[in-house]
């Protein structure tokens, strides 16, 4: 079965200022991506995030990626979609298992409840070792992969494949957030943002040693737009690559940054 055309979305970390949010929402659905998203983390919500930028952008999607279903359930999630007046028909909603000390079976347990609770919302699985990934492919509406090179998702996008196969449906879409910077001090942007998650929990330390890849290499580090524009090409395993925007959390290099990887 063919696949579609490959899509592009933007992502930030959750919590980006108020008065950014609704320039660079505006600026990224102007630049032609197909959804916007943000991640979610203890010190921020991400559904908050979306709810900044609803506004400003409302032909495209939103989505959030990925919230710890050990640290906010979904019923705090449910809650959440209603108390911000997001339209569930617009939302993409990552989850993944945080630091839960059984991972694979606590995401199995957590299938029916989230069905149950979010049943108007698209779900996507954080997955990144080869059991999550046909977990994903089989239960969920669509795999999201982070930190990885073309060629690792690649291998990954095939476990999705054959637990959907296995489940006795299509593949679901695969997502994936690569991590962005360009300009001068890219490169030093990357490794910042790729050190604090290497050692962040087992299952991190677990999949850099699978990569296998230097220190501060894992996603794009371009010195200008056609630099950006080769490299996030690479990752022709995604059917929507996230761009993650590693920029200053003001306008100007957020828009700017945007309109340089934009499709």
């Amino acid at each position: 079965m063919s696949r579609p055309a490959q899509k592009r979305a933007f992502g930030v970390a959750a919590g980006l200022p108020e008065e950014v949010c609704g320039p660079l929402a505006a600026a990224v659905q102007d630049a032609g991506y197909d959804s916007i998203w943000a991640n979610d983390h203890p010190f921020a919500k991400g559904l908050e995030t979306l709810a900044e930028f609803a506004g400003a952008a409302d032909d495209i999607d939103l989505g959030v990626a990925v919230i710890a279903l050990d640290r906010q359930g979904a019923d705090v999630i449910a809650e959440d979609i209603k108390r911000l007046d997001l339209d569930p028909a617009r939302l993409w909603i990552g989850v993944g298992a945080g630091f839960s000390k059984k991972p694979l079976t606590f995401m199995k347990e957590q299938v029916s409840v989230l069905r149950e609770t979010l049943p108007d919302v698209k779900l996507v699985m954080a997955a990144m070792g080869p059991k999550m990934c046909a977990l994903a492919g089989s239960e969920f509406d669509g795999a999201f992969f982070n930190w990885m090179t073309p060629g690792f998702a690649s291998g990954a996008r095939e476990k999705v494949e054959a637990g959907a196969a296995e489940a006795g449906h299509d593949a679901p879409p695969v997502f994936g957030y690569v991590r962005t910077a360009i300009g001068d001090d890219s490169v030093e942007r990357l490794a910042k943002e790729e050190a604090f998650y290497r050692d962040l929990h087992k299952g991190y330390r677990d999949h850099f040693d699978r990569l296998g890849e230097p220190e501060g290499t894992v996603g794009v580090a371009a010195s200008d737009r056609d630099d950006a524009q080769a490299k996030l090409g690479q990752y022709d395993a995604l059917d929507v690559i996230v761009v993650r925007g590693l920029a200053s959390a003001k306008v100007e290099p957020m828009v700017k940054l945007a309109e340089d990887a934009a499709p």
